[in-house]
């Protein structure tokens, strides 16, 4: 019986972190789980397809936008079960024993939040996420973990530059947030200040939720 899950990671110009999140995949391969790694490229020009080729990712190439590159990498996935990280996230050890354990439930799941950083902001910023998730609005730089079945009947991830994860989370029956831990990076928010960044993603998304588009919303988000 083939493993029963698809990992989909989107990329554009990620050589310096896919390799740490490639590693801590390597205990889902020990323990049968994963069938599958695609790349979803959006043109990079560093060494992520090389990264992707050595680490034997079936790679899918189309123009940079991250809910069109998650649409096209989970069209091609296999599973049925798919598993979407960002490529600046890493699972916490141990993460393949707790997934195996909810993959009968049949119900979508995501990880908590921790960031590659230490100090209070950083805990702040994390704590917010995990009790936003809590809630009902887990993001991808969480992971995602959803049944290709659910997946579907959701419409899958929407052609959109932006908030293609709360898009499908909201289509999504509740997303359970296992207690395994993604560490991702926390470079956007050392460059930007963690609570100015962090107040610009609240903003982001209420504007959203008030029915700005994505394609508005991606132009200030960028700048």
């Amino acid at each position: 019986m083939p493993a029963p899950i698809s990992v989909v990671i989107p990329t554009l110009d990620a050589a310096r972190g896919l390799p740490v999140a490639l590693a801590s995949l390597t205990e889902g391969l020990e323990e049968g789980l994963l069938r599958e790694l695609i790349v979803t490229d959006g043109g990079s020009a560093d060494g992520t397809l090389r990264i992707a080729d050595a680490a034997g990712a079936r790679i899918v190439e189309g123009a940079a936008s991250r809910g069109a590159q998650l649409r096209r990498g989970c069209a091609a996935a296999a599973g049925e079960w798919l598993l979407v990280l960002h490529a600046d996230t890493e699972l916490r050890a141990g993460w393949s024993r707790e997934v195996a354990g909810h993959l009968p439930s049949g119900s979508p799941a995501a990880f908590r939040l921790a960031f590659d950083a230490t100090g209070t902001a950083a805990w702040l910023v994390a704590g917010y996420a995990n009790l936003r998730s809590r809630l009902g609005l887990p993001y991808g730089d969480q992971g995602l973990l959803v049944p290709r079945r659910l997946y579907e009947e959701a419409g899958g991830y929407p052609e959109i530059p932006l908030m293609e994860d709360v898009a499908l989370v909201r289509a999504l029956p509740r997303v359970a947030i296992l207690e395994s831990v993604a560490v991702t990076s926390a470079e956007r928010y050392r460059r930007g200040g963690w609570f100015r960044r962090g107040g610009r993603n609240l903003w982001t998304l209420a504007r959203y939720f008030a029915g700005v588009s994505p394609d508005t919303l991606v132009r200030s988000y960028r700048r």
